[in-house]
């Protein structure tokens, strides 16, 4: 998944400048899950001073600790397209794509995890369907929005269409 991100910064003088406009550094489009992708934007540390350095090529996890960010676009496949997904293979590139995240999948229930973090999700395109711990299921669309609170979910796929969200995550303390 291709997309162009744009940093400011400031100059020697302390105006508002680009620091940097190019492709984000850290994309995975994975091999054995076609059609998922995963891009993460930026991250922040908790107390990090906002600066033109770039610190997401350094970041360790995807999850921020508290007070600490992490901007990620994702894009689902279909569910029905992941039958002949190799379970393996495909945690491998999950553990490389998402850091942090990955490792907190359920391995009886695909996909299901908690975290400690304020989760900000914004739908771009498609459909996906939240999944809680309570069986139910709910629909979403663009531009609907979920503030996922620190609480078990997964993200679903139903349609027949690939979904992308943009989700900022906000380390807290549960």
């Amino acid at each position: 998944m291709d997309i162009r991100r744009v940093v400011t910064g400031h100059d020697r003088d302390g105006k508002a400048t680009v620091a940097s406009d190019g492709p984000a550094p850290r994309t995975h489009d994975f091999l054995s899950v076609p059609g998922m992708s995963a891009t993460m934007l930026w991250s922040t540390a908790p107390g990090q001073p906002a600066s033109a350095a770039d610190p997401t090529p350094a970041a360790r996890s995807q999850l921020p600790l508290p007070g600490g960010t992490c901007f990620v676009v994702v894009r689902f496949p279909p569910d029905d397209s992941l039958r002949d997904v190799d379970p393996a293979a495909a945690g491998a590139e999950h553990l490389l794509a998402s850091p942090g995240l990955a490792e907190l999948f359920e391995p009886d229930n695909p996909g299901m995890h908690v975290t400690d973090s304020v989760d900000y999700v914004l739908v771009l395109d498609g459909t996906i369907w939240l999944d809680l711990d309570d069986g139910k299921l709910v629909r979403l669309g663009p531009g609907e929005v979920v503030i996922q609170n620190a609480t078990r979910h997964a993200w679903r796929n139903l349609g027949d269409e690939p979904a992308t969200l943009a989700v900022v995550h906000v380390g807290v303390t549960r």
